[in-house]
């Protein structure tokens, strides 16, 4: 069984929806039947990539969203990731643009190391505060997972794999996808949003249990990021 996520690196829910889908993943006896391809999604391509912006200022200047607004949006947010496993660190968290990240995503991919890319990219975003913008702080990123640093050097400063990543934007835009994280399973079921680990457990038992039928949308959209914001 085949599961494609959509998801870029400085949505939070994409990585409370990871840590969920993949709690619920484990306590499937058919966890070792599926595949999962991770897709990339460029929630503000606008962004600079050679500047940064602090969590709140991009809520402010970007958004146009009052200071307290947005201070309540990060405390909603940083509950979700705590009940997910996750202790984010939004004062630290550098925002930029994220096109670099994905061809790095694309580069691990090639050596089936996709699962540990995602996850150390939002952990360098959301943790650690690193610029995922940054070629040097990329390079590192591939190295501590095991790839070549010179491969990872050529990929960022080349075309390599732009196509690729066009081609997931593309096929988000064909399944009219708007927000991230996107879960479409095995073609035919689509969730959307940082669902509980209960939800994904239920709808994978439910695709594993089919095999035919229109791509149905069974989630409510909710705590999901789309280009004009995150929405709880």
């Amino acid at each position: 069984m085949k599961i494609e996520i959509w998801s870029d690196v400085m949505c939070p829910f994409c990585y409370i929806g990871k840590n969920n889908f993949e709690k619920a993943l484990k306590g499937l006896p058919f966890k070792d039947e599926v595949e999962v391809e991770w897709k990339s999604f460029q929630l503000d391509p606008s962004l600079n990539p050679v500047e940064t912006k602090t969590t709140m200022e991009y809520f402010e200047e970007k958004k146009g969203f009052p200071e307290a607004q947005a201070k309540q949006m990060i405390g909603q947010v940083l509950q979700m990731g705590k009940d997910a496993g996750i202790e984010f660190n939004f004062e630290k968290a550098l925002i930029t643009n994220t096109f670099l990240a994905h061809k790095l995503l694309h580069l691990a991919k090639k050596y089936k190391k996709a699962d540990k890319m995602e996850e150390a990219l939002f952990i360098a975003h959301f943790i650690d505060g690193k610029n995922v913008g940054d070629k040097d702080t990329l390079i590192s990123i591939a190295e501590s997972l095991g790839l070549d640093k010179d491969e990872a050097q050529q990929v960022l400063a080349s075309e390599e794999f732009n196509d690729e990543v066009q081609r997931d934007f593309s096929e988000a835009q064909n399944h009219r996808i708007s927000g991230v994280p996107f879960f479409i399973l095995n073609g035919k079921y689509s969730v959307s949003g940082a669902q509980p680990s209960g939800f994904f457990a239920e709808a994978l038992q439910q695709t594993y249990n089919e095999t035919v039928g229109k791509l149905k949308d069974i989630s409510s959209g909710e705590n999901s990021c789309d280009a004009d914001g995150c929405s709880i």
